[in-house]
This record gives structure tokens, C-alpha cells and sequence, in this order.
């Protein structure tokens, strides 16, 4: 074709001197248009036309298509693809100009048809996550380590038509490189491994709420990455940890009390051991009232009356009696009202124990579980329990104890 115009050129009075760089113009002149118009087509008429029978389509995975730009990057393969079959047609005649513009076309077109895939595999990790029900598969490392090969093929393709070698010359050249490799990579291939191994031992998925103080993590894992894992702490902030940690250090993951249903409550009410006495007839009579205490009170009046009839005196001063204490009842009734509770779950573990006393008198710990696991939520459930156990404990005549205040320095001067 240039031989063509070169020769009509001449036929119309151009010096010779002006005819080859004016078709060397003409040509490149014609090359950009034929990619230009190659790719306005693809990226405005034909992109448009399928993004338009996307939005119509009822399924989901083509607008994953879209909502990572498979189709925009593909429609540069276009313009690439005119270069690499029109430049021998239009520059023929100038062979370094044209080895120039074929390895610029063949490069571009490894890299882009490298990004291409890239999206693609974005697409199979965006459907994976939206579809499966199994979140432990490491996908989204595998997806990374695919990204990894396939911008290295595509790399090793674009050198090796700088350079002019075959492909295969520059991967017995890595071969002699593996040490300098592994050093390169070896936190993408620790990444690799712990990311296997966390999902062959569903140590933790996206979703879970994990605790890593080491690192400052506390909050839901957003993402677990090839060389980090993103958790998203209770404040809003970031925080990312090295995948292999995972694997090397201790962290705890709360998906059991998520999966559960229910969240461990365990707390104590220290009780001041100068209050604690046997209950009085006055007492007992008035802790009858208690709706919760009636079946205890009930048994333990049975109990009581047949142990002490063997014991022939019946006098209240009789040391050998057995009585009531204050701060058993008082178990008793926080063990039935916690029973009775609808927030508490009534499936799990619900005790009430006496730990050892210290200088803060007798604690009465509290174990039990919320059937309602939202933070916000257990916070409330948790305060109201105690708000009424502290309130009530005086009923029992009970002191909860608690360090001298100002206050309490007060009352004593008076």
C-alpha cells in the first residue's frame, strides 16, 4: 500500500526527498485512526450494547462482569490487536520503526490481556463469596497467587520480545534465580501456606470476631488476604495482620459464642462477711413474700424440721440446730431468678458460686449465659440483672462491700 502512494506521489510532482517521510506520515496517520475507530467502537458501541443487555439480564454473575470492568478492559485489546495486524501492512517499508511498534503492540497486549484475566478472576472471587456457603476455602489467597502467575507469564512474554528470546530461554534463566526468589517472595509463599492451613482447620473466616492484642486487633475480620488478614475493630479503624500470624501466634475467635446463641456472663457481687448471720424467724417470714424463694424456702423448712427433730431440744440456742443463713437464701433466690429470666439462655451453663473470701469479704460469682448476643444488647441484659440483685440484697440483710468512700467518712464523724 505504500509503494502505491509513494508512487502516486511522484506522478503528482512531490520531490523525492519529501515522499518518504510524507507516507511514513500517511501511514501512521492511518494506523492511529484504524485503532482509534477500532476502539471507540468497542468501548462506545459494542461495551454499551452489553452493558445494556446486562442491566435487562436477571442474573447476577454478568453484573459482576461490569462491576469489574472485564469489558473495559478487554475493549483495549482491541486497538492493541489493529496495531499488531495493520502496522506490517502500512510501514512495511520501514523495519525498525515497524519492530519497534510490533513489540509495543505484543507487550501491551500480554499486559492487557494479563489485567483481563485479572478481572476475571476478581469475578469467580466476588461470585465465590456471594454464592458459597462454606467461607473457609482460601479463594481469595488462591485468586491472589493466580494474579501473581499470570502477570508473571505475561511479564515474561513482554521481556522475552524486547530481548528477542524465547520464553523458555528466560525460565531456565529463573531457575538459576530460585534462591533470590524465595527471599523475594517468602511472605507471599508463608501467606500461601497459613492461608491453607486456616482454612484446613477453619481457624477463622471473613465474618468472625477475633482478638489478636498483639497486633491491637479486636473486631470482624473483613478480609484474609495472601500476606495479610484486615479486621475492622469495634472504633471503625483497620487493622492488618500478617497472614502467617495466624498460624505462629495465639489470637482468639468468638465464632463458638457467635454459633452458639448465647454470651457468657461472669461477674461478682462481693458481699461483706460481717452481714452474713442465720435468718431469723422475722426474715424468713419476710422472704416468704418472694415468689422465686417459696419452693426453696419450702424444702429447706422440710429439711430442716426433720434434721433438727432428731436433735430432741428444740431451743433457738442450740448450736447443734440447723438453720438458714442470709447469704445461702440469697443464692438461692439470684440461682431461681436467674432461671426464671427470659434473657438468659436456659440451655447453657447457669450457676451461682461462693469463691473464696479475701479482704473484699465473699464473692458470689455469677455464671450464666445471655441468649441474646448483640453487643448492645448483653451490655443491658448484664446491668439489669446486677441493678436489681444490688438493690435487693439488703432485703437479706446483706452489706455489699465496697472500699471507704468520702462518704462513709462523713457518716463517721457525725
Amino acid at each position: 500500500m505504500i509503494t502505491e502512494v509513494q508512487s502516486w506521489m511522484v506522478e503528482q510532482g512531490l520531490p523525492m526527498h519529501y515522499v518518504e517521510p510524507v507516507s511514513l506520515g500517511i501511514g501512521l496517520t492511518v494506523l492511529l485512526v484504524l485503532c482509534w475507530i477500532g476502539f471507540y467502537v468497542a468501548k462506545h458501541q459494542v461495551l454499551n450494547f452489553v452493558h445494556k443487555m446486562v442491566s435487562k439480564s436477571a442474573n447476577t454473575w454478568d453484573d459482576l462482569l461490569v462491576q469489574h470492568n472485564v469489558f473495559s478492559r478487554a475493549a483495549w485489546l482491541v486497538p492493541l490487536t489493529v496495531l499488531l495486524v495493520f502496522s506490517p501492512i502500512l510501514i512495511r517499508q520501514y523495519p525498525l520503526l515497524l519492530d519497534g511498534i510490533l513489540i509495543f503492540a505484543k507487550v501491551g497486549l500480554a499486559l492487557q490481556f494479563a489485567r483481563s484475566v485479572s478481572a476475571l478472576l476478581n469475578v469467580t472471587n466476588s461470585a465465590f463469596q456471594e454464592s458459597s456457603k462454606e467461607k473457609y476455602l482460601p479463594l481469595n489467597a488462591t485468586i491472589q497467587v493466580l494474579k501473581l502467575a499470570v502477570y508473571l507469564v505475561a511479564i515474561i512474554l513482554a521481556i522475552s520480545e524486547v530481548v528477542n528470546k524465547s520464553p523458555i530461554y528466560l525460565l531456565s534463566g529463573l531457575g538459576a534465580l530460585t534462591a533470590v526468589l524465595l527471599l523475594v517472595f517468602q511472605d507471599t509463599i508463608k501467606g500461601l501456606v497459613a492461608s491453607i492451613q486456616i482454612s484446613a482447620n477453619k481457624m477463622v473466616a471473613p465474618g468472625d470476631w477475633i482478638e489478636m492484642p498483639q497486633y491491637g486487633a479486636d473486631g470482624d475480620v473483613l478480609e484474609i488476604a495472601l500476606n495479610t488478614v484486615k479486621v475492622q475493630n469495634w472504633d471503625n479503624t483497620v487493622t492488618t495482620i500478617p497472614t502467617y500470624a495466624l498460624i505462629s501466634e495465639s489470637f482468639k475467635n468468638w465464632r463458638g459464642m457467635t454459633a452458639s446463641g448465647g454470651r457468657r456472663i461472669k461477674r461478682c457481687i462481693q458481699i461483706d462477711l460481717s452481714s452474713i448471720h442465720f435468718c431469723s424467724a422475722e426474715l424468713l417470714e419476710q422472704l416468704s413474700k418472694f415468689e422465686l424463694l417459696q419452693p426453696y424456702l419450702q424444702q429447706k423448712h422440710e429439711e430442716v424440721r426433720a434434721y433438727n427433730s432428731q436433735k430432741g431440744d428444740q431451743d433457738e440456742s442450740n448450736p447443734n440446730l440447723r438453720k438458714l443463713t442470709n447469704i445461702g437464701t440469697f443464692r438461692a433466690y439470684i440461682t431461681a431468678y436467674l432461671q426464671n429470666h427470659p434473657k438468659v439462655h436456659p440451655d447453657m451453663t447457669c450457676m451461682v458460686r461462693q469463691l473464696k473470701p479475701s479482704e473484699t469479704g465473699v464473692s458470689l460469682e455469677l455464671y450464666f449465659f445471655s441468649n441474646d448476643i448483640n453487643w448492645v444488647n448483653y451490655e443491658a441484659i448484664q446491668a439489669d440483672i446486677f441493678d436489681h440483685l444490688f438493690a435487693i440484697a439488703p432485703l437479706f440483710e446483706l452489706r455489699l462491700f465496697q472500699n471507704p468512700t468520702g462518704y462513709d467518712w462523713q457518716q463517721a464523724r457525725r
